[in-house]
């Protein structure tokens, strides 16, 4: 039997809830979706699109390359469906990613700079975790303003995915078909 890290399969968690959670937002309309809300990123696509950008910012500390970021969000949101396009597309990167890297890879330690300054440092795996973490805490914010729409949405728990999602994807054998799966669930 093949043994998964909790890393593992937090990435393809993340990648299905993300998922999920955008249909459930493509529902809205444009207008819903950019009105202005008083929080932090202004808006539900706003929101959406500070997850990107964090994990646009962490893969380029995974990459040791430079990010253009000096915050944790753009002065001005990408377009819903840009960032529902980025989003889905980085989320299968770092499937791809987690499913190339060795135990030890994951241990390896990252030093990075904070946008907001700072240094950082964690493993490769500690930053999945992070991101995982981190777009778990947003996609409840944005759940939580779109209920009001009283839209038709699917669960994004990761009791749900652990049931129905994780045991058939465990069983594929490339990260592209278990981002195609995890996306046709």
């Amino acid at each position: 039997m093949v043994t998964y890290s909790a890393a593992y399969r937090m990435v393809h968690y993340m990648a299905w809830a993300n998922h999920v959670t955008l249909q459930n937002a493509a529902q809205l309309s444009e207008e819903e979706l950019h009105a202005s809300r008083d929080t932090l990123f202004k808006t539900i696509a706003g929101t959406f699109d500070h997850i990107l950008v964090i994990q646009e910012i962490f893969l380029a500390h995974l990459q040791g390359t430079k990010h253009n970021f000096t915050g944790r969000s753009r002065t001005t949101p990408l377009p819903f469906n840009d960032v529902a396009h980025r989003l889905r597309e980085l989320d299968q990167h770092y499937i791809e990613l987690a499913a190339h890297w060795s135990q030890d890879d994951l241990e390896e330690i990252i030093p990075f700079e904070f946008v907001d300054g700072g240094t950082g440092a964690m493993s490769r795996e500690d930053i999945l975790l992070h991101l995982a973490n981190h777009s778990t805490y947003h996609r409840g914010f944005i759940s939580t303003l779109m209920y009001p729409h009283h839209i038709n949405s699917a669960a994004s728990d990761l009791s749900v995915f652990l049931r129905d999602i994780w045991p058939i994807v465990k069983t594929i054998d490339t990260p592209h078909q278990r981002y195609q799966a995890i996306i046709n669930q």
